[in-house]
């Protein structure tokens, strides 16, 4: 499982010109699920992300966490991270999870952010074709996979 974190002021997701999901201060996730993942790869996210401390303190160190500033998260579901770009000039998604797998591991990902304590998770629409407006802050932006977590 592949997750992009993005530190944002804030961001929304829209489809057909609605915005259908946001967040303010916090994270933008977007989420890739690789076939083969399980909830464990989840958990490894999960037990990371919300306590990733990548938010400034008062003396504009990054030592806080989402939890730490009360912030919130906006998780996208984005097959395209698991693309393969090795041959030719067309990235091929074979290492994509089956759309009802990834599906049922991205809902359980956004349901363990909640659990966590973030005050407010909201998503995209799973197999959509969304618009998604970022006001990456910093910029900030960390790539972490499942499979590199311990």
């Amino acid at each position: 499982m592949k997750a992009v974190i993005q530190r944002v002021k804030h961001s929304n997701v829209k489809i057909d010109g609605s915005v259908v999901g946001s967040c303010e201060q916090g994270l933008m996730i977007l989420l890739g699920v690789q076939d083969g993942d399980t909830q464990q790869d989840a958990d490894k996210l999960l037990k990371k992300v919300p306590v990733l401390r990548i938010f400034e303190d008062e003396n504009g160190k990054m030592n806080k966490s989402l939890l730490d500033i009360d912030g919130e998260a906006l998780v996208v579901s984005q097959f395209t991270l698991l693309a393969d770009c090795s041959h030719g000039r067309r990235p091929s998604f074979t290492a994509s999870a089956p759309p009802d797998m990834a599906n049922a591991l991205y809902e359980y990902f956004v349901q363990g952010m909640r659990d966590a304590g973030v005050k407010r998770v909201e998503t995209g629409e799973f197999g959509a074709d969304m618009a998604v407006e970022i006001l990456n802050d910093g910029p900030v932006t960390i790539l972490l996979d499942s499979k590199e977590l311990h």
